[in-house]
């Protein structure tokens, strides 16, 4: 896959891809505030432009566009050192139900619901309290 644009087009007028997605969601990592950052980065991301039928089928969702992430670990408030790790926590975005929300939002940038939406995800792993979530994603300000 190459990152040419296709002849006659223009950057601003491309829907975001997967790649930039990533970006975004690995520049939300780095930008967690301390002591969250450096656990945040053990987290696996991983980019789709929608979940797998399998996973809409069993969240009991009717249409893909109504999942922008998934959380798949055991949070670490649940975590003992007795555990065998099977597979590391890992972080699902999906490129096209966040850009849907983007459009019909159109008050956000494509970087601040990405952002919203991994941190939401990361609540999960880290079993924040709503007090905490505001605290990292001032969303509703």
């Amino acid at each position: 896959m190459t990152d040419a644009l296709p002849q006659n087009a223009h950057p601003q007028t491309l829907a975001p891809s997967l790649a930039l997605i990533e970006e975004l969601a690995h520049e939300a990592v780095a930008n967690l505030p301390e002591p969250w950052r450096g656990p945040a980065s053990q987290v696996v991301l991983r980019i789709e432009d929608f979940a797998s039928d399998e996973v809409i089928e069993a969240m009991d969702l009717n249409d893909p566009f109504e999942l922008t992430g998934l959380y798949e670990g055991i949070p670490l408030t649940e975590k003992s050192t007795a555990d065998q790790v099977m597979q590391p926590d890992l972080i699902w975005l999906f490129r096209r139900p966040i850009l849907d929300e983007w459009c019909e939002r159109g008050d956000v940038t494509i970087g601040e619901l990405v952002t919203h939406v991994l941190v939401h995800e990361m609540a999960h792993h880290f079993g924040w309290s709503d007090a905490e979530i505001a605290a990292i994603d001032p969303w509703w300000e």
